[in-house]
């Protein structure tokens, strides 16, 4: 089979297209014939191996060279096979799931209990689009961020990946919304239900005057410091990415955001989405507000898998709007 590997970090072109041996699922696995993935920052984090403190972290960033071979979180596509024990999935099922990696290839075994029947009103390159983006959404506003009916959110980076569903599920949860993007991508921040939108050329939304009950930090361009203004006394900043740098952003904005917490009225919490457990639980709730056509996801651009590098090139670039997919 075909898949992307890398073998060292750097830029796109460090990822090689080549045949590999087909995987077979062990018990409690699924091979899972992959119709569909997409990119996001997580890929192209570990493909440059940045920032560099990540490598000196347990984790999947190894010092000198990557750990994991195969990108890719995200996957949808069609059971092939199943190992010993599986009685949730049987061939030809459509299945999505979010995975540590290893997405960027033809065949990868997903353990049964991180697969999910994927949603009946997707195409694969649409279920493609939601894991990883659609669980942090729901898990840093439902779990982390505590988000009640009624409540103002404010979603700073609302037209990216996370934001434009994070926009959808904090209004599906019964809140009143706030999308904070540039100029050009306002009216797309508007079309997915949220209530106002500031844009951040113009206005800055901690000076705002407005104060929110949640504020779902996605974008990570201001300190949570400066954050709190935006909030009230007892609001919550659930921080979601930051600032991109080789050597210690983003995963220095997250550390000083949350160690800020202790010292002050509002809650500041990490949406740390592959320190949850809840995988499975979350996208079959996803595929809920998916099927009751509360949530669908945004796609900017699709991509043929040889085009994988170009993809991720695109995405790196930082102005994509929605999430960018790839057909297998």
């Amino acid at each position: 089979m075909k898949a992307f590997v890398v073998r060292s970090y750097g830029a796109p072109d460090v990822l090689e297209l080549t045949d590999v041996e087909r995987p077979e699922p062990a018990d409690g696995e699924v091979l899972v014939r992959v119709r569909a993935t997409s990119v996001q920052p997580y890929d192209w984090h570990h493909m440059r191996g940045e920032p560099y403190v990540a490598r000196l972290m347990p984790g999947t960033l190894g010092l000198r060279g990557p750990k994991i071979a195969v990108l890719g979180a995200d996957v949808a596509g069609e059971v092939e096979a199943v190992g010993g024990n599986v009685t949730a999935f049987r061939p030809g099922d459509a299945v999505f799931a979010l995975l540590e990696q290893g997405g960027f290839t033809e065949y990868v075994c997903v353990r049964e209990d991180r697969l999910a029947p994927m949603p009946a009103n997707l195409s694969y390159e649409q279920a493609a689009a939601v894991p990883l983006a659609a669980l942090t959404a729901l898990y840093g506003l439902r779990d982390q961020g505590q988000v009640k009916p009624g409540q103002h959110v404010l979603v700073n980076g609302a037209s990216g990946g996370v934001g434009t569903f994070a926009v959808q599920i904090a209004k599906a949860l019964g809140a009143e919304v706030t999308g904070v993007c540039s100029t050009r991508n306002a009216d797309l921040v508007r079309s997915i239900g949220a209530d106002e939108v500031i844009d951040y050329t113009a206005q800055d939304f901690t000076r705002h005057g407005r104060h929110y009950d949640l504020l779902l930090d996605v974008a990570g361009n201001r300190p949570a410091r400066t954050c709190r203004r935006a909030l009230t006394s007892k609001g919550t900043c659930v921080v979601v990415g930051g600032p991109t740098g080789r050597w210690i952003q983003p995963a220095g904005h997250v550390l000083a955001s949350v160690a800020l917490s202790p010292f002050v009225s509002q809650r500041i919490v990490p949406a740390d989405v592959y320190g949850w457990t809840g995988h499975k639980q979350g996208l079959l709730a996803l595929t809920g507000l998916i099927e009751e056509g509360k949530v669908a996801p945004v796609i900017d651009r699709g991509y043929p898998f040889e085009d994988v590098p170009a993809a991720i090139a695109y995405q790196e670039g930082g102005r994509c709007r929605g999430k960018v997919v790839i057909t297998v």
